[in-house]
């Protein structure tokens, strides 16, 4: 039914699999490779189609300095992290409370709330382009950062909900129900006793959402029009001109737009693991 181990392999296999998973690993990386090599090319070498070969020079100073000077990415920067932070914490916040209730409280209309959470998950986002952008501008929260927080909260409300509720329902009832008998508040239950130990799973969802609203591309651009709310995957595109494509910046660019979800991953990289791996043993 599962997998079976390599180490339990014959030796041909195990000789074929360290060969085959360096190769793998270099053709799944070989677009990133191309991009950061672009980054630190000349002007020339992309006008005369040095695409793959070996650059003439390194500029590695001159391209990162330019993206800078010669274009507002530090604005666009600015722009993702007032989208990003808002919006996790938003989110955050209104999964959590949501996960509890349904988790926790039993309701009539409990398991159909939920089943409509999980159908939301279900809907293709990009049917719902026109209504949004038609919203957004009749209640005036097109082209601002307002909106897209608001809107990203919304979409990504559901599959928050739906994690933070199956977390919450996996820790034992016995702990909720003996400080109801001790006459703890459902607040201070859900702030001092839910909360704590679900830590784990917030961190794993926290991670997951900045990675998913940072690397946004498609309401960047249906509810963002000026420089002043735009994202920096939207902010990207401004740095070709009307007749030329300067790929070294946009290169330099992208590099820098990927090392927030990066560096997120890193510092979150044990409470993610953790989340991910939480209830899975027993005992």
């Amino acid at each position: 039914m599962f997998p079976r181990p390599i180490e339990k392999s014959s030796a041909g296999t195990q000789t074929a699999y360290k060969i085959a998973l360096p190769v793998a690993l270099i053709i799944w990386l070989l677009p990133l490779i191309a991009v950061m090599v672009t980054s630190i090319r000349s002007a020339g070498d992309i006008n005369s189609g040095n695409y793959w070969g070996w650059p003439t020079s390194f500029n590695l100073v001159e391209n990162y300095t330019a993206i800078f000077t010669n274009s507002p990415l530090g604005q666009f920067i600015w722009n993702s992290l007032k989208v990003t932070i808002p919006t996790i914490i938003l989110t955050l916040t209104l999964s959590c409370l949501a996960g509890y209730a349904l988790a926790v409280y039993k309701f009539r209309l409990n398991l159909t709330l939920f089943f409509i959470f999980i159908a939301g998950n279900f809907v293709p986002f990009q049917i719902l382009m026109v209504p949004v952008r038609d919203l957004s501008v009749s209640t005036g929260l097109y082209d601002t950062v307002t909106g897209l927080v608001l809107f990203h909260a919304a979409f990504q409300a559901g599959f928050c909900t739906l994690f933070m509720r199956n977390f919450i329902r996996a820790l034992p009832f016995e702990l909720i129900e003996s400080a109801r008998i001790e006459g703890v508040s459902e607040w201070r239950i859900f702030w001092h006793l839910v909360l704590p130990l679900v830590k784990p799973a917030i961190a794993a969802l926290a991670v997951l959402e900045f990675t998913f609203i940072w690397n946004d591309y498609f309401w960047a651009t249906v509810l963002v029009n000026g420089q002043h709310a735009m994202p920096i995957t939207a902010g990207l595109k401004s740095l070709n001109g009307q007749w030329i494509s300067q790929w070294h910046l946009i290169s330099a660019g992208s590099i820098l737009a990927a090392l927030p979800p990066v560096a997120m991953f890193f510092l979150m990289q044990k409470h993610f693991i953790a989340g991910l791996t939480l209830g899975a043993t027993k005992g």
